[in-house]
């Protein structure tokens, strides 16, 4: 995809002088909300980070306060950018869509200097929506991947109309063949899968892989000019109100400290047995406790864990005994369906990174003590 022209045939004229009500007044509002949006876009992560770390610590500000003093700014970053990184095709591509539409259906009404959504569309640099388009494909579940192909063909057909509107041979093999080929072939490839989940009674399953490669034809040119500003702006506000929420629903759920089990003695054993002697003689489990949580950092004299009833514990070191790093429990799969062995929860990068191998899982992570270890002969 290249880069759009900035203005349409509706763009506004300067006007100058006294008195005259042109251009200086009508950029206010586009501009105004830029600045707006500008300046608490960076605001939202911030405030998911915050809302994540007060869920975690069950809305108790002493504990708050230390995960915020303990916990790294990269780890929680890291963790933001992981589990929201489908979201940037999702704002691009639909907003992409909706000022190309507003464009393309009602010209005169496509002003830059007025409207956010015309300002963004005008801007955005055709390689930006190509981007959008690979990290999708990559970051997005295989169920979403029939929507990918209706956005990224609707942005194709919408961009031809309005840069070749002189060239109807071209228009037509972008805005109809092409859409009908790409219907044709995702149809062949999820036709079984369709069945499958209409049969296991997953009926958004089913709509999500058989309702975008038919509706790729139905928007690949423009609406009427009299609803197309009323449609586009409507649905720009809803999807704006909308993604917030679920993205804030999604980061609540992303764990930002690591599991660990940490097998702690009692205080009078830890002082009456070294740990070269306990090491020499056999282990005796009497006393010795499981402690299950997240594990916040590792002082001088105490390890401080944020146990499962999310109250916090310091552990003095010369007690523990040992610990390890429990795995994240993987997630139990919501379908049953799949397209040639690809399940549809999985996204693309799930397949093309490696997996771990198959353990058997530490009884510690379970909260359990491990079997007693024979002592030297």
């Amino acid at each position: 995809m290249g880069e759009d022209r900035a203005t349409g045939p509706g763009a506004p004229r300067i006007a100058t002088g006294p008195g005259k009500i042109g251009k200086p007044r009508r950029m206010a509002g586009a501009r105004q909300a830029q600045q707006w949006l500008l300046t608490l876009l960076p605001a939202f992560p911030v405030l998911l980070l915050v809302l994540r770390l007060w869920q975690l610590s069950r809305q108790d500000m002493s504990t708050m306060l230390l995960l915020v003093q303990y916990v790294s700014p990269l780890g929680l970053l890291s963790a933001l950018l992981i589990a929201l990184v489908w979201a940037f095709p999702v704002v691009v591509l639909t907003f992409g869509v909706l000022g190309r539409l507003l464009r393309l259906s009602a010209p005169d009404r496509f002003d830059p200097e007025r409207s956010l959504l015309a300002s963004g569309t005008a801007r955005t640099p055709g390689w930006v929506l190509t981007a959008a388009v690979a990290l999708g494909a990559l970051t997005w579940q295989l169920r979403f991947l029939p929507s990918l192909l209706m956005l990224g063909l609707w942005l194709l057909a919408l961009r031809t109309r309005y840069l070749h509107p002189d060239q109807p041979t071209r228009v037509l093999v972008v805005s109809v063949a092409l859409p009908l080929a790409a219907a044709v072939l995702a149809y062949s490839v999820l036709g079984p899968a369709i069945w499958t989940a209409v049969q296991e009674g997953e009926l958004s399953t089913a709509a999500l892989l058989a309702v975008p490669p038919a509706a790729t034809l139905l928007l690949t040119g423009p609406v009427p000019d009299w609803v197309a500003p009323a449609l586009t702006h409507g649905l720009a506000f809803t999807v704006a109100a909308v993604l917030p929420v679920v993205m804030g629903a999604v980061f609540l759920r992303v764990p930002l400290l690591p599991t660990a089990a940490i097998e702690v003695a009692p205080k009078d054993t830890a002082e009456a047995a070294p740990k070269e002697t306990a090491e020499a003689a056999p282990k005796d489990t009497a006393g010795l406790e499981v402690v299950l949580g997240a594990l916040i950092t590792v002082t001088d004299t105490s390890t401080i864990v944020l146990d499962q009833t999310a109250g916090v514990r310091f552990l003095p070191n010369g007690q523990v005994e040992s610990q390890v790093l429990c795995p994240q429990a993987a997630q139990v799969p919501y379908s049953q369906v799949s397209v040639r062995g690809w399940p549809v929860e999985e996204t693309a990068l799930d397949w093309m990174m490696p997996r771990r191998p198959v353990a058997e899982p530490d009884v510690r992570c379970e909260g359990r003590l491990p079997p007693v270890r024979p002592g030297p002969s």
